[in-house]
């Protein structure tokens, strides 16, 4: 129905054990809310119990009971953000930590109505009072080493940053915390934090995501922003990397500055966009698979080193038993406890830490570029506006031939980038870089990966970064002009490309994700060829191949995106020769979709594709007549517009509801149409 409209990315919320929502979906199954009420209770009473070992112990427990989510109706029934949070402020800084970290989990986990819950619980209030104590702390307090701070998992800093991502995940859930957050003045202590990033980039991390998303759509803190704090971000973002860490920081940072753009002095705007698209540049040109497999070869030479190591001490009588070790020194005793602790935090293990940054800010800077080129598109109140007068441009349209207007009430407008960033995508060479990274990941980064239980998760990510690349590639080719990617040659390749991707998976339809990304970059690029007239180097039986599976998924996006395919290879069809069979067998396909299919966007997207396939040509008349297209767009025209009018505003945004108007619209005008082409050929 026209141009797509890009999906902008929103930041994922932190899970903590990398895999959370896979997890609480197999506990949504069990039975455990019963067995667990016991435990619950029992760990609730013991956060007011008057030793510390005794709550911060509590806490813990607590942090991995909230990752089951049939507990968290009755966490939330038994109080469990207002026993949580005072303890933000409790004495020991042990129970400080393990309670923030006990509420990262619960916002993480607990999605939309949980983090809700807890700003109507006033959980800001002590969240916000322990970052001020923080930020104080952190004037106090010696900088030091790297590994002291990982023996004191208790440092400020380390506080600090279990607290950040609470405040992260419920800003990214709720406008209230968003609210608080402007008006406690919360941006000045997050860049306290950030300005000790050569020092902690951890902290400085957590600090980067909450900030870029309390910037999205917040005009308000956009005042705050004075040239100090433009400058803390700008000294972060362009300081040389010393990690992979360091470098998704600068990516994150890039998200953010990019959100400030409207503060953003007019005569520096293309100065701030070419750094931006710098960083991403550069985080893009890295070769993760690789990275992935230095990274693993390095972290197994480092524990043969240990292990060397300990070996010859224990050779040498050098080292005692570990009962002899706890007896000794008890702080041995408490390290050991708290390390099951580890396991609701990012992974410890620096070499697994360095290539999952590394993905992740590839991925990030994938979504960057979406929404910087998706980040002018009409906004919801113009469609509003749009759906309000369409009524009454119906009357006047009616009489107009489908032919000669065809497409003119398209209402969804072409995307367009402003002159700075078209500029800075085609210097640093972005669609090139994208382009790259929609091949298939590393097969041997993959099978190291596979074979290891830690990083196993990293297989997810590296596809995921293939989906993000693809999703990216849509954006650039519907945005760019033709020469910018390289003339009609190289869009020709990569619609090979494309297809070598696609149906190298036999069984591709199962791979969702990737099938809906996939999709999304065909439609666009068999769009630009089409308009272009480029001749098309993929055969319809292998598009009707990926339209029969694509018609089958659960996924609406996929199915929009096959439907709009089919429609660009049939109009192209219908103005050649000895195309009839293939048009009819288009057609009937497209028919069967806009009848039956259950959701009435994808309904609405196949009739778009029949406008378009049969619109105009001699063969696509033939055909429509064969298939007895007339008779049932006639009998299916009521049926359209009852479902209309009956899921309305319920169901579908105001952007969906303003092109589903003008499908019906169109629909009546077509089968005004295909009533005149009938009668010619029939008599």
């Amino acid at each position: 129905m026209g141009k797509s409209k890009t999906k902008r990315f929103k930041r994922p919320q932190f899970s903590p054990t990398g895999n959370c929502q896979a997890e609480l979906a197999a506990a949504e199954n069990g039975t455990e809310q019963e067995e667990d009420d016991g435990p619950a209770a029992e760990l609730l009473e013991k956060l007011q119990h008057p030793s510390a070992e005794v709550r911060e112990c509590a806490c813990a427990g607590l942090a991995r009971l909230v990752q089951q989510r049939p507990l968290l109706p009755d966490l939330a029934r038994r109080d469990a953000v207002r026993r949580l949070g005072p303890l933000l402020l409790d004495p020991s800084l042990a129970v400080r930590e393990t309670a923030a970290g006990a509420l990262r989990n619960l916002s993480a986990c607990g999605g939309f109505e949980v983090c809700d819950d807890m700003v109507t619980k006033d959980i800001m209030t002590p969240l916000v009072a322990l970052l001020r104590e923080c930020s104080a702390g952190l004037d106090s307090n010696e900088i030091c080493p790297q590994e002291e701070k990982d023996r004191n998992r208790n440092s400020v800093e380390s506080i600090a940053n279990e607290a950040v991502n609470v405040l992260w995940n419920v800003c990214e859930c709720s406008s209230r915390a968003v609210s608080v957050f402007n008006k406690e003045g919360c941006l000045d202590i997050v860049l306290k934090y950030l300005s000790n990033f050569s020092t902690n980039v951890d902290l400085a991390i957590s600090v980067a995501y909450c900030l870029q998303t309390v910037t999205e759509d917040n005009p308000e803190l956009l005042k705050s922003f004075g040239a100090s704090a433009l400058r803390v971000l700008e000294s972060a973002m362009l300081a040389p990397v010393t990690s992979m860490e360091h470098i998704l920081l600068k990516t994150l940072l890039a998200g953010t500055i990019w959100n400030l753009k409207g503060i953003i002095p007019s005569k520096s705007q293309a100065e701030i966009i070419s750094a931006i698209l710098k960083v991403l540049s550069e985080v893009l040109e890295m070769d993760a698979g690789e990275v992935v497999l230095q990274m693993k070869e390095a972290g197994e030479q480092r524990l043969r080193s240990a292990a060397e190591t300990e070996s010859r001490a224990h050779a040498n009588g050098d080292v005692a038993t570990e009962d002899e070790d706890m007896e000794e020194d008890p702080r041995r005793r408490r390290v050991r406890r708290k390390t099951f602790i580890s396991d609701l935090l990012p992974p410890t293990d620096k070499e697994l830490r360095e290539a999952v940054a590394l993905l992740t800010a590839q991925q990030t800077a994938l979504e960057i570029i979406v929404n910087m080129c998706c980040s002018e598109d009409p906004s919801d109140d113009e469609w509003e506006e749009e759906l309000s007068s369409s009524d009454e441009s119906e009357a006047f349209m009616e009489e107009e031939s489908f032919r000669e207007d065809e497409g003119a009430g398209q209402l969804l407008s072409p995307l367009c980038l402003s002159h700075e960033v078209h500029a800075a995508l085609t210097h640093f060479l972005i669609p090139r870089k994208v382009f790259e990274k929609t091949a298939f990941p590393n097969s041997t980064a993959i099978d190291v990966c596979s074979k290891s239980p830690t990083w196993k998760p990293l297989v997810r990510k590296m596809n995921t970064v293939q989906w993000r690349a693809l999703m990216c590639l849509q954006s650039l080719v519907s945005l760019l002009e033709v020469e910018h990617l390289g003339g009609a040659p190289a869009l020709q390749a990569l619609a090979r490309h494309l297809s070598t991707l696609l149906f190298a998976q036999p069984d591709f339809a199962k791979h969702v994700d990737f099938l809906e990304a996939i999709s999304s970059a065909l439609r666009a690029l068999l769009q630009t060829m089409a308009s272009q007239n480029i001749p098309q180097c993929i055969t319809p039986d292998q598009l009707m191949t990926l339209c029969r599976a694509g018609i089958q998924s659960g996924n609406i996006g996929v199915r929009v995106n096959v439907v709009s395919i089919l429609g660009i290879m049939g109009s192209i069809l219908a103005k050649e020769e000895g195309t009839l069979e293939t048009l009819k067998t288009t057609g009937c396909f497209l028919l069967e979709v806009a009848t039956k299919d259950p959701s009435l966007v994808v309904a609405g997207e196949a009739l778009d594709a029949l406008f378009d396939v049969f619109a105009d040509g001699k063969e696509a008349e033939r055909a429509s007549v064969q298939i007895h297209l007339l008779s049932a767009l006639k009998e299916f025209q009521p049926v359209f517009k009852m479902k209309i009018r009956k899921e309305g505003r319920g169901k579908h945004s105001p952007d969906q509801l303003c092109v589903l108007d003008n499908v019906k619209m169109n629909l009546r005008r077509f089968v005004a149409y295909q009533e005149t082409v009938e009668k010619r050929l029939t008599t």
